[in-house]
């Protein structure tokens, strides 16, 4: 129901829609469900600033303070100021309108009503995971993150964290030097990089991917900010995986907002005196799933894969296959041509097709079988997973 009141700002022209929506983001103590809830009430945003304070005050949610505090909006340059810095330093803003806005992150139940972006979505950041864990991460708890972080980036999933130290670091270092997609969302503004050390790695991100945030460019880091953050990391992604978090790590928060999402969550057990392994037992012992390597998590995930592949390349059925060179496609190719009504070849079969020398077959298959593309049976019988 909200879409169809909210489409009567599509009307006016693209500035101005940007500044009633900052114009309405910044107002303190309002958060997106009541941003929603007072768009589908009114209309539209622009017609929220035509309001009285009595006329605010109706919705449920909003008091007198909260009232006052939009009425008094409508006059702000912030707001301008705001748009100006986006423009000068090329941050871009996607509107929970707009087509690129993240799908699945329009389904949370409160989800960012903008994004301040640097770097692009595209359309295979569908398929993504968040890979998260423990700040004071140990050195077992950083080469699992870049073991986990390496195998999903090259099975063509995107690695999504927050760009905090330790695990969320090595996720997405890792993620980049795989040659995968990976997305930093920042609980700080993206003219103010939190931690200050990551902010040279921010520019090497949004050249594989993207850092958002829904709060303006020169917003400071704050506590409350971060749990809110984990939503989106969670909300962008078919399923959440904890590496390491103490009993109390920003990471269960995440874990836990992914559930509510109805996305999978996966776990990763340690040594029971491991102070860094707790929060992972814990949800464990709540019904997580427990993972021990990649190819469970891809298990898992594989229903997903179809529907979630880039409608861009729509020949692609399984998204590791943007990894394959031009002679594993062709060898991908053949298979494909010389299947049965159950879908599988022999390796025979692709040699004759092919007129390959069969050791080069052979190794094409090996790389496809690695890449979870297709399972080889006995008798040199391959299909597709």
């Amino acid at each position: 129901m909200l879409d169809v009141k909210v489409q009567k700002d599509i009307a006016l022209p693209r500035d101005q829609l940007l500044l009633d929506r900052i114009k309405l983001s910044v107002v303190p103590g309002l958060g997106p469900v009541l941003r929603q809830r007072l768009i589908y009430e009114f209309g539209s945003v622009s017609k929220i600033f035509e309001q009285s304070v009595s006329s605010l005050q109706s919705i449920h949610g909003v008091g007198n303070h909260l009232a006052s505090a939009i009425f008094s909006s409508r006059t702000s340059t912030k707001p301008s100021r705001i748009l100006d810095e986006c423009k000068q330093h090329g941050i871009n803003i996607l509107l929970d309108t707009d087509p690129e806005f993240p799908e699945l992150l329009s389904h949370i139940p409160d989800p960012p009503d903008m994004l301040f972006i640097r770097g692009t979505f595209e359309p295979c950041d569908r398929l993504a995971i968040a890979v998260v864990g423990a700040r004071h991460a140990t050195t077992a708890g950083q080469r699992i993150t870049k073991t986990f972080a390496n195998g999903l980036a090259r099975a063509g999933l995107t690695i999504v964290s927050g760009l905090a130290r330790g695990i969320d670091a090595a996720a997405h270092h890792e993620a980049i030097r795989a040659g995968g997609r990976t997305i930093a969302v920042l609980g700080s503004g993206l003219r103010n990089i939190y931690p200050r050390e990551h902010a040279r790695f921010v520019e090497d991100i949004i050249q594989h991917g993207c850092a958002i945030s829904e709060v303006p460019p020169s917003t400071p880091p704050q506590a409350a900010a971060f749990p809110r953050r984990n939503r989106i990391v969670s909300g962008l992604c078919v399923g959440t995986l904890v590496i390491q978090a103490s009993e109390r790590s920003g990471a269960l928060i995440t874990a836990r907002l992914a559930g509510e999402q109805g996305r999978d969550v996966f776990a990763i057990p340690g040594p029971i005196e491991c102070r860094m392994s707790a929060g992972c037992h814990s949800l464990i012992r709540d019904g997580v799933t427990l993972v021990t390597c990649v190819d469970q998590i891809l298990d898992e995930l594989g229903p997903l894969y179809k529907k979630a592949t880039c409608t861009s390349r729509p020949e692609v059925h399984h998204p590791a296959e943007r990894k394959l060179n031009e002679f594993e496609r062709n060898v991908l190719a053949a298979i494909d041509a010389t299947s049965n009504q159950n879908k599988s070849t022999t390796i025979d079969a692709v040699v004759e097709y092919t007129n390959l020398e069969a050791s080069r077959v052979l190794a094409a298959c090996s790389a496809l079988e690695i890449h979870r593309i297709t399972i080889r049976f006995p008798g040199n019988i391959i299909e597709r997973r």
